[in-house]
């Protein structure tokens, strides 16, 4: 798990004046003495040799009792140069935008990102674009392209290092379910999967010009329910039906409401997707222009190509997680309702495993030399901190099924 500490920060400086050292201090608020910070390693370009100090207008008590006054380790990734969205307007501003389907306003600002590997505490996270940031003007020094291909890929080695340490301290496989809800979830899910493939195959071998596809549903779905020597369904009953039947007709009454307002999909417009999968849409659009870019992928490759398994992976990764994440407007979201938990989560392990196959596809680029150090180096650090968090949302979920 990461520890995102910014809403507790009153202050911090850092300072890596010193090549390949970064010092600093950090206050808390409701702590008597600051963490003190002695890291190895440097920040990106724009942070590379200068001393910054921070302050947050807004600091909440501290609720990081257990954070260790002296944080020693390896730096992550630390730079200014992240753009994010940010809003201005108040949260009560932003849920009348959102409920009367009007704009809200916001802005594109530099985002602080502070992110380090500390032998006690893992990985801790400092990322707002509220704080008030002062930089030194002039570098002490400043990194060679090489440094930073090295510095890069330092910092992948660090975020892999982290995930190797957070799935060792596991008790058990992170594949296995870990509640009834859950187990249930994945069978529907193997349930649903094998019964689309089971449809798919038939039309291909059929054709689809004259299958009426409502039949072919439940004769497929029978034939699996008879394969897998599973009960039939118990009929239900004339209330229940109704019940069904009444549901059915409200939800279609809606969506045909929808579609009469000509201003039903303004909201979409206007809200924000999960910053998750934002960030990984916009990593899988770039690794792609990238490869291309260079020519260091063409069609005829195999599709178990590595950069092929790495473009793929993350770019499947993206819907996996919009299917599983609430719009960044949807705080009263998350964690899901149990109702919904299984579902969310079965997508959230989805998204996991093709995060895992791009590492791995990296992996086999970096054995081979398919693409640039550096690239590799790029793609390998986001990829793992964008899985990291997924396995930080599993354990969320997972919490609020019970498990």
């Amino acid at each position: 798990m990461a520890w995102r500490v910014d809403e507790y920060v009153v202050r911090g400086e850092l300072d890596n004046r010193v090549r390949g050292r970064v010092r600093g201090r950090i206050w808390f608020l409701g702590m008597d003495a600051p963490v003190e910070l002695d890291l190895e390693g440097n920040p990106w370009r724009d942070l590379a040799g200068h001393r910054i100090e921070f302050v947050n207008p807004m600091p909440k008590p501290c609720g990081i009792d257990s954070l260790d006054i002296r944080q020693c380790g390896s730096v992550g990734d630390m730079t200014v140069s992240r753009k994010v969205k940010a809003l201005d307007c108040s949260p009560e501003e932003l849920r009348h935008h959102l409920s009367n389907g009007t704009p809200f306003p916001w802005h594109w600002a530099n985002t602080l990102y502070i992110e380090w590997f500390s032998e006690k505490n893992g990985r801790v996270v400092i990322e707002t674009a509220a704080f008030k940031l002062t930089i030194d003007p002039e570098p002490t020094w400043t990194p060679t392209p090489e440094e930073e291909t090295e510095q890069q890929i330092e910092n992948a080695r660090a975020m892999t290092g982290f995930m190797d340490r957070l799935v060792d301290g596991l008790a058990h496989d992170e594949d296995l379910p870990q509640s009834s809800l859950e187990a249930e979830a994945d069978r529907e899910d193997a349930r649903m999967s094998a019964l689309l493939d089971r449809i798919q195959a038939r039309i291909e071998r059929e054709g689809c010009e004259h299958i009426d596809f409502d039949i072919l549903y439940e004769e497929e779905k029978e034939r699996l329910r008879v394969e897998r020597g599973e009960s039939p369904p118990v009929p239900l009953t004339p209330e229940e039906e109704a019940e069904r039947e009444a549901w059915i007709d409200e939800l279609a009454e809606a969506q045909q409401a929808a579609l009469d307002d000509p201003d039903a999909d303004h909201w979409k417009e206007e809200s924000e997707r999960h910053p998750l999968v934002e960030r990984c849409t916009d990593l899988a659009l770039e690794l792609r222009r990238t490869v291309e870019e260079a020519g260091w992928l063409s069609d005829a490759d195999h599709p178990e190509h590595p950069l092929r398994e790495l473009l793929d992976g993350v770019m499947i990764a993206g819907p996996k997680l919009a299917g599983a994440l609430p719009d960044s407007s949807g705080e009263d979201g998350w964690p899901p309702d149990p109702l919904f938990a299984g579902h969310v989560l079965v997508r959230l392990k989805k998204a996991r495993r093709h995060l895992e196959i791009a590492l791995l596809g990296i992996e086999s680029a970096e054995a081979e030399q398919l693409a640039s150090p550096q690239f590799l180096a790029h793609a390998k650090r986001e990829t793992s901190a964008l899985l990291v968090e997924v396995r930080e949302l599993i354990v969320e979920v997972r919490t609020s099924l019970g498990g």
